[in-house]
């Protein structure tokens, strides 16, 4: 077992000739389950083809995508587990300071829009081989979005890219389809049937049931059309019910076809159980080696999908809503020999996926016929039909806890509480307090207002306190004096001034002073995201008010934060707009004094109102840190994305 070649002599030292396959990535190369690039890359091994790794070419060069020569079959490219504009940018748009995803954790080793630029290199050289590309990146941008970061509409990133086919979603299927196709001789402009990809046509197969959206001009110039076309998008996730789509460029079509079918607990049991190595490339070794890999090196996958319905995210749009999952065994066989690396110290570091207590589909319903159209099945109140069980969870980390060399295994990937109250039976928050919290646990309210609660798809504020009180129960009943950590959203579409301020007055309840504060940020292809730049909520079409000054959203985050003295007069003045002047003063309710703070306080002048075009507010306080939260004085501790 080795790594995957990565430069020629390596190739050639297998006895290749020629890769059939250049896979383009805009990550160091990590051969992990938790890396796409090496599921896809082991994925195509299994099925007899070969794969060379070109990682983080320099884009200024062509020369740097040639390193195997011309592949038999077409190259691979993806921008890299992130967005790369999500890697390079704070949601103010300001550069950040590290890549966790490269070598060393240095900034600046990939190019914005990363897909889009490695694609057009490789056409700099190679005029007709075909591309493929893939990733969260090309996933999220397949059809005509809103593109943050340059504010406008951008096309399909089929189009911009030059590629040939695009990859959306969980790629094992679609890319053994692909290659196999184009390994029987088919040229790429005629592989137009697999399910799970995006290709370009100039004309539309007829015999085949078709959407047709709007025209991308029209979406340019009409926001409404946007939220419209999104609200199909949206519509057409989901495996067994979906239509193809068709979005007009001119007189192109960029098609979509349904997405592939879940994969089953062996297919997912296979994936996981490919020989991969398990670590960062030995080349990155002078380097310090590649920082992604310590939040997930002792952790485990347990499934994938998520049936939560928030707003603000991209997994229904990307992964779908239907759970898929391993077995048992197979997550005892990946612990077991997670128990013999040197570096293991006895911590599983989470057991999960995008939310950890779902481990199985919604209802049985799905498996079969797909998830609800028009309904979700958590949002706005769980659904009647919904099988809330955590007994397969339960019994999974009771074997896990079991296995010889474990000291403690815990979950970090996230709780959905609104799920986990469903489930009548506490037996799983009953064990999740005793053991899988390391003192404190995180879990996402992400607001309190019901209102902006509802623009976010999350449950009811009331939803969340009731697990607030079985959590604290919990901890006093075993003796136990462990913390919720709440993560908390400021500045998501539906919230005014008076919505952060019923957020303020409830974080001055819980004795909080909060340090994990996520600011909203518009990402590719969300229903968030549409209402930010549409003012529309595309689910219903009602107007939503939008916080887009950055002076507004500079006071909605310091209103979170209003016990930092630095935010003083950012808080004084939203509480004066939004007429609140009784939380000014001495009293028990009040937000802030009356008088800004001494020297050692508030250093700075009174910020100036932020008019069209002035640069983003910089929002004061620390930044989000896994630290463990202040004790509050009086009854009970602090509350605490899922």
């Amino acid at each position: 077992m080795s790594f995957l070649p990565i430069a020629k002599q390596e190739m050639l030292d297998r006895g290749w000739e020629q890769c059939d396959f250049v896979y383009v990535i805009g990550d160091a190369y990590v051969d992990h389950p938790s890396f796409g690039h090496a599921i896809i890359s082991r994925i195509l091994e299994s099925h007899g083809y070969s794969v060379g790794i070109i990682s983080q070419p320099d884009w200024k060069n062509p020369k740097s995508i040639d390193v195997f020569g011309r592949p038999r079959l077409g190259f691979l490219v993806s921008g890299g587990n992130m967005d790369s504009m999500v890697n390079h940018y704070s949601v103010t748009k300001h550069r950040r300071k590290m890549d966790a995803f490269t070598p060393g954790g240095v900034m600046g080793k990939r190019p914005d829009y990363a897909t889009v630029v490695y694609c057009n290199l490789i056409r700099q050289t190679y005029k007709d081989v075909p591309i493929l590309i893939g990733g969260i990146e090309a996933s999220l941008r397949r059809l005509g979005h809103y593109d943050y970061w340059s504010e406008s509409m951008k096309r399909s990133i089929l189009l911009d890219s030059q590629a040939d086919i695009l990859m959306y979603g969980m790629g094992e299927k679609s890319i053994v389809e692909l290659a196999d196709a184009l390994n029987a001789g088919m040229e790429a402009r005629d592989i137009t049937y697999v399910d799970g990809t995006v290709f370009k046509t100039t004309q539309l197969d007829e015999s085949l049931p078709t959407i047709v959206l709007p025209p991308f001009e029209e979406l340019k110039q009409n926001k409404r059309k946007y939220a419209e076309s999104f609200k199909i998008q949206y519509g057409n996730c989901d495996p067994f019910t979906a239509k193809r789509l068709a979005e007009p460029y001119g007189r192109e079509f960029v098609v979509q076809n349904p997405p592939q079918k879940p994969l089953t607990t062996p297919e997912m049991d296979a994936v996981y159980e490919l020989p991969y190595m398990r670590a960062w490339h030995p080349s990155y070794a002078k380097d310090g080696g590649v920082p992604a890999i310590d939040e997930v090196k002792f952790s485990l996958v347990s499934n994938r999908g998520c049936f939560g319905a928030c707003s603000f995210c991209a997994l229904t749009f990307h992964q779908g809503r239907i759970v898929q999952t391993r077995s048992h065994e197979s997550i005892l066989r990946e612990a077991e020999r997670m128990t013999h690396d040197k570096d293991f110290k006895g911590y599983i570091h989470d057991v999960g996926g995008p939310t950890a207590n779902f481990r199985h589909p919604a209802c049985e319903k799905q498996l079969t016929k797909g998830a609800c159209g028009g309904r979700q099945c958590l949002y706005p109140t769980p659904c009647k039909n919904m099988n809330a069980d955590h007994s397969d969870y339960i019994s999974l980390l009771r074997k896990l806890r079991k296995l010889p060399g474990v000291k403690k295994v815990f979950i970090r990937s996230g709780i959905r509480f609104d799920y986990l109250l469903a489930d009548k039976k506490d037996t799983f928050l009953k064990e999740l307090v005793q053991y899988h919290i390391s003192g404190q646990l995180k879990v996402a309210p992400e607001h309190v207002s019901d209102a902006v609660l509802a623009r976010m798809g999350k449950p009811r504020n009331a939803v969340y306190n009731q697990f607030v009180e079985k959590y604290f129960a919990l901890n006093r009943q075993y003796g136990m004096e462990q913390y919720l950590v709440p993560y908390l959203m400021s500045s998501h579409p539906g919230s005014t001034l008076k919505e952060a301020i019923e957020l303020a007055e409830y974080i001055r309840e819980m004795g909080y002073n909060p340090e994990q504060v996520q600011d909203f940020y518009p990402t590719p292809s969300t229903l968030s995201t549409v209402m930010y730049y549409t003012g529309l909520d595309p689910r219903t079409m009602d107007k939503v008010y939008v916080p887009t000054d950055p002076h507004e959203k500079a006071m909605q985050r310091a209103l979170i934060q209003y016990r930092n003295p630095k935010n003083y007069y950012l808080v004084r003045e939203a509480l004066l707009a939004a007429h609140r002047e009784d939380l000014i003063g001495s009293g028990p309710k009040c937000l802030i004094r009356a008088v800004p703070p001494r020297a050692g306080g508030h250093t700075a002048p009174p910020p100036k109102p932020a008019g069209k075009g002035r640069p983003a507010a910089k929002p004061a306080g620390k930044k989000p840190a896994a630290k463990a939260p202040p004790k509050r004085s009086g009854k009970g501790k602090p509350g605490g994305r899922h």
